[in-house]
């Protein structure tokens, strides 16, 4: 872009000339992706956006929009181009140490509260785990949409709990019962919360490791969240082991997975003394499981 134009002419003129350059050239909506980038720079909100757009442009406003249109071109992903992306009622900071959040999930702590809910109901402590949080996505939306839930978030990546730790700090004082712990699955879950837990959530690894992806989840989102043995089921038969002490009487767990694996997952679940119900994503397609121990099964 012509850097000599910055203090001359109005952003306007740069949000139609980044659709341009974008345009047949990404795999996303060039006119979106222009507009979140201008959105971006300007700090302007939805609302103030053609306002923002009469103001002049500036030198540094514009060396950062052509930055962050040179890798878009590059094929990384707009989440983290942008540096934050929008999940339910949250703007969570996201970057190439955790995963992109996507609308699926959002569905996955959708039926989280709601078996939150139900604990509650049922004399529950009102304790929810997120196993291998990433960003934080999942437990945080869980604080922020039921204040007052004691959350732990754990990850085995230190990366993405430091990106996990900024978005709590975002969350202000809706934050304030949310703890954070480093570890592999369970062994990062202190013994205080055995038996304790309503809601025990997950998104794990579940993609096998010889399975194509999209270049853009491929060669950008880190593969240690993305990839789990040769069926993509090995963190699901962890967590399936480990999970059942530290629920309790009644106590749900909520795991997400592929759509391909969602019965099998079920079958292995159920021998090993849970029942399991299914729920759908967004498109009609199962999409996890929502588990409890047979003995406990009458709670809901």
């Amino acid at each position: 872009m012509t850097e000599e134009l910055a203090d001359t002419i109005p952003w306007s003129a740069f949000l139609k000339e980044t659709e341009q350059l974008l345009s047949g050239q990404i795999d996303g909506d060039p006119r979106a992706e222009a507009r979140w980038m201008l959105e971006e720079i300007t700090g302007a909100t939805k609302a103030d956006f053609f306002d923002a757009l009469k103001q002049l442009a500036t030198v540094r406003g514009v060396d950062k929009l052509d930055a962050m249109v040179a890798r878009r071109l590059a094929g990384e992903p707009i989440q983290y181009v942008l540096g934050t992306w929008s999940f339910r009622e949250l703007d969570l900071l996201v970057d190439r140490r955790v995963l992109i959040p996507r609308p699926e999930t959002e569905v996955v702590v959708g039926v989280a509260l709601e078996q939150l809910d139900l604990a509650r109901r049922t004399g529950g402590s009102g304790t929810v785990i997120d196993l291998g949080t990433g960003s934080g996505a999942i437990g945080l939306s869980v604080a922020a949409e039921r204040p007052g839930t004691r959350v732990l978030l754990t990850d085995a990546s230190q990366d993405a709990l430091h990106v996990a730790r900024a978005n709590l700090a975002g969350l202000g004082i809706r934050g304030s019962s949310v703890e954070i712990c480093h570890g592999n699955w369970f062994e990062a879950v202190p013994e205080r919360y055995l038996g304790e837990c309503d809601v025990i959530i997950s998104n794990p690894p579940y993609i096998a490791v010889d399975e194509v992806l999209d270049a853009a989840v491929q060669d950008w989102e880190p593969a240690s969240a993305l990839r789990s043995g040769n069926d993509g089921l090995d963190d699901i038969r962890l967590l399936l082991d480990g999970v059942a002490a530290f629920l309790r009487p009644g106590g749900a767990f909520v795991l997400e997975m592929a759509i391909t694996q969602v019965a099998q997952v079920a079958v292995l679940a159920r021998s090993q003394g849970f029942t399991a119900v299914s729920f759908d994503d967004l498109s009609g397609r199962p999409r996890g499981l929502v588990l409890r121990r047979t003995d406990t099964a009458s709670h809901g």
